[in-house]
């Protein structure tokens, strides 16, 4: 199968899962359900066991595009992702002060602009993940497979997350937007080539917004997240990774 035919059959998958994943009702449930904390466990681990070593990989990418000493890079890289993580923690902390301010937990009572930018925030998050995913047309074969099982199930933790909050709004507005973002981010990396730096820019940023997104799901002690299925998810991507790199 060409580069091309397998990153679009897997931009497809994450469509697929976006529009699908109100058919899985035993992810509604606590305490959380089996399958939710086994995505959660393969998550973690491909934010400690890819992206953290693909982010200080991209320390040499910066130090000799852009000029920069080893440490300046260094700073750059992982400052980046900083930035990620924070603006999807400022943009989400926003919409749930508004939720509190109308008395509810969920987000169901957000002023209709907010929650336009709350879910504009997460088209440009799986946008981006489009982008990177042609551009990981490269590493091809296992490689390939290893980053769509992870942010497979990773769209299935954020995915049920949003469609708890706000589920009518998910199921009318939020899955179409969000499989059409990866659709469009997809067709631009086919079309559009830029530089690595910008890549690894775009890749460190990326990183930080998942590393938020992953740990904030499966930390919170009101999700009463199972702990052998976590471990048995982290544990067998982990060991995914391993025979990978030893290939």
């Amino acid at each position: 199968m060409s580069g091309a035919l397998a990153t679009g059959a897997i931009a497809l998958a994450f469509v697929a899962i976006h529009i699908t994943i109100g058919w899985f009702r035993e992810l509604d449930r606590t305490p959380r359900s089996i399958w939710l904390s086994l995505a959660g466990g393969v998550a973690v681990a491909y934010v400690f066991l890819h992206i953290l070593p693909e982010l200080a990989a991209h320390q040499d990418e910066f130090s000799q595009s852009s000029g920069l000493t080893f440490w300046g890079a260094d700073l750059a890289v992982f400052g980046l992702a900083l930035a990620g993580l924070a603006a999807f923690y400022l943009l989400d902390q926003w919409a749930r002060h508004h939720a509190r301010a109308s008395g509810r937990d969920d987000m169901e009572e957000v002023p209709r602009e907010v929650a336009a930018m709350h879910l504009a925030s997460f088209a440009c998050y799986n946008a981006l993940i489009g982008y990177l995913l042609v551009r990981g047309e490269q590493e091809g074969g296992w490689e390939l497979v290893a980053f769509a099982l992870a942010l497979g199930v990773h769209f299935v933790t954020t995915d049920h997350a949003l469609r708890r909050e706000n589920r009518s709004a998910y199921d009318r507005i939020a899955r179409w937007v969000l499989s059409g973002a990866v659709l469009a981010g997809w067709g631009l990396g086919r079309a559009l080539m830029v530089s690595d730096l910008f890549v690894g820019c775009l890749f460190a940023f990326l990183g930080g917004a998942v590393i938020l997104n992953t740990l904030k799901e499966e930390l919170p002690a009101e999700r009463e997240s199972r702990v052998l299925p976590f471990l048995a998810g982290a544990s067998l991507y982990g060991v995914l990774l391993v025979a990978i790199g030893g290939e």
